[in-house]
């Protein structure tokens, strides 16, 4: 199902992609370019070199498959042979059909499932030191990893100190490499400053009511793991109902944490249901043997025909070379297009810079940035999740440092991918981008971009 989506990129694996490219191109993140993520969301995606298409959906596949093999080693410690495989499955259903925002992109909450799985294994078999290893390995990915820390902690509380020590060794490593290549102040101001300010101004109303609705939406697309779970609870020991219980409760409050209820936030949730639910399974099976199976069928097949044909459908479009028709990779596609007239235009050791939050030029292109900004989110300080339809900035004073900044650079190309969406934040309504875009000339178009490049010195 993946890879039906080979000619896609969605959004947030464009912009560790491009993070990767960066990398590659000999730039450190923090300190050479900016990066608002824990480093190991790029560093996965050097192991296909930045690349999208085969390589990345069958890598995305093949951590599914790792993460289908630790919920089974899970659940078979807990249980059984019958759970692990029930687990698996259920993981590797939901990790597929659901919204492909959510599901297909491998960004921070999608890596956290294999971290958080290994420190839930190694704290299943009291292995301290290896439980905290993990927890600190999934803090380099997502600072949700804090939650299944405390799960750690909670269930071992009297090694609590050989857990800490184990997730302290990776950390303290990442510590030393920002000290020694210069890019602490970079990952403090870029991680933390912009994280902590971009949460406070959220632009979420009403959290409750959208809190409800999704959750809502979320469990009638995963009944089949809710039913599991409640009827399997009902029949854990004493002893697995209080460290289970943590272990949901607590991945239910990092799903909340921000008020924002994304959709992929709720994959932080998935593998403790989908770990329970094979044991609900598995109990019910030995109950009521053909109508178990026969119920979870027709459960697992609401998201597999909500999702699975449009995928079908995807898969089609490409054979027939023909693009997709779905309105929620319409930017991702005039990006492509933008990248085609980019790449016929450029000449080796060209540089680009996007106004807007438009990683997948990058991607496309395989350019980089002529500075620290490749992106207009710490120049705006208006946040990529409502810069479309808003001008309230979170991070006044230092964008427009970061403006001064950016006008000392020239790279060869300009694309503005955000004026022509939310006219307020043209790159033109800036007095000093104003002047400094006047050094650039038009040299292409598509609906939802403008493509600017330097004008050479002897023609200024």
């Amino acid at each position: 199902m993946r890879i039906c989506h080979l000619h896609l990129l969605w959004s947030d694996e464009d912009y560790h992609l491009a993070a990767a490219i960066n990398i590659l191109h000999g730039k450190i993140p923090y300190r050479d370019f900016w990066y608002d993520k824990p480093p190991l969301c790029a560093a996965y995606y050097l192991l296909i070199g930045g690349y999208p298409g085969w390589m990345l959906r069958c890598l995305d596949a093949g951590y599914v498959v790792l993460a289908c093999w630790l919920a089974y080693r899970v659940a078979r410690i807990w249980w059984g042979e019958r759970e692990g495989y029930c687990a698996a499955l259920l993981l590797a259903s939901f990790t597929t059909f659901y919204l492909p925002a959510a599901v297909i992109p491998f960004a921070p909450d999608a890596l956290l499932i294999a971290p958080q799985l290994a420190a839930i294994l190694f704290a299943s078999q009291k292995r301290a030191g290896w439980a905290g290893f993990f927890c600190g390995m999934g803090l380099l990915v997502n600072v949700k990893a804090a939650f299944v820390l405390v799960v750690c902690a909670i269930w071992l509380s009297p090694e609590l100190p050989l857990l800490l020590a184990g997730a302290a060794v990776p950390l303290a490593g990442f510590a030393a490499w920002l000290w020694i290549s210069g890019a602490a102040a970079g990952f403090y101001e870029q991680v933390w400053r912009w994280g902590l300010l971009y949460a406070q101004g959220s632009p979420v109303a009403h959290p409750f009511e959208l809190g409800l609705g999704r959750v809502s939406a979320w469990l009638g697309f995963h009944c089949a793991l809710i039913l599991g779970a409640g009827f399997g609870f009902a029949y854990l020991r004493l002893r697995e109902r209080w460290k289970l219980g943590s272990w949901m409760a607590l991945s239910f409050a990092a799903v909340c944490l921000g008020n924002h209820f994304a959709p992929r936030y709720f994959l932080q949730l998935l593998p403790a249901l989908a770990i329970v639910a094979a044991r609900g399974i598995s109990r019910a099976h030995e109950r009521w043997r053909g109508p178990t199976w026969a119920v979870l069928a027709l459960l697992l097949a609401a998201p597999f025909v909500r999702f699975g044909f449009r995928y079908a459908s995807l898969a089609a479009d490409d054979i027939r070379r023909q693009q997709p028709k779905w309105t929620d990779v319409a930017m991702d596609l005039d990006s492509q297009q933008a990248a085609l007239k980019i790449r016929q235009l450029a000449l080796a050791g060209d540089t680009l810079f996007v106004w807007g939050y438009r990683p997948d030029i990058y991607v496309y292109t395989r350019m980089t940035s002529g500075g620290l900004f490749w992106d207009s989110q710490p120049l705006t300080g208006v946040p990529a999740d409502r810069h479309l339809s808003s001008t309230t900035t979170v991070f006044g004073g230092p964008a427009e440092r970061n403006r001064e900044e950016l006008i000392r650079t020239n790279p060869t190309f300009v694309v503005d991918g955000l004026g022509p969406l939310n006219p307020a934040l043209r790159p033109e309504n800036y007095a000093e981008i104003r002047q400094w875009l006047a050094r650039y000339e038009e040299v292409g178009r598509t609906k939802l971009c403008v493509i600017y490049r330097l004008i050479p010195r002897k023609r200024l």
